[in-house]
């Protein structure tokens, strides 16, 4: 070989080695460019879904707590736990007319007016038994 023929091959190298670095900026840039095109048409959908899905995920559980916490006072016509527990001696008194008071230290069971013809004890009028404790 002459040094005419590997003169030419060497040329050739060098310039692959000056245009290189801008061949592979120019593919990057195009690259990138081609990303940035796609990602917002591939991503934004899906991150929509995702969005919507925990959305409503979270919503309906929320309104699933929601709807019986705020129904079971509504339905009881308590407002708090207090209320809701004498509830059920309110509507023994409403319902049945029946009392159960303490009387001399002692629980009684107070019936409603007229319900025994011959009580053998009564408070206020109203016909009563003593609660043993047996």
């Amino acid at each position: 070989m002459t040094a005419s023929e590997l003169a030419r091959p060497a040329e050739n190298s060098r310039r692959a080695a000056r245009t290189a670095p801008r061949t592979i900026e120019r593919d990057t840039e195009k690259a990138t460019g081609r990303m940035r095109a796609l990602l917002p048409r591939a991503w934004f959908p899906l991150l929509v879904f995702g969005q919507s899905l925990w959305l409503g995920i979270f919503g309906g559980s929320w309104a699933t707590m929601r709807w019986p916490w705020t129904g079971i006072p509504a339905r009881t016509g308590t407002a708090n736990i207090g209320e809701a527990r004498r509830t059920p001696a309110r509507m023994e008194v409403d319902i049945w007319r029946i009392a159960l008071p303490k009387i001399e230290g002692e629980k009684a069971v107070v019936l409603s007016a007229g319900t025994l013809d011959k009580p053998r004890w009564t408070w206020r009028g109203r016909p009563a038994a003593k609660l043993s404790r047996e």
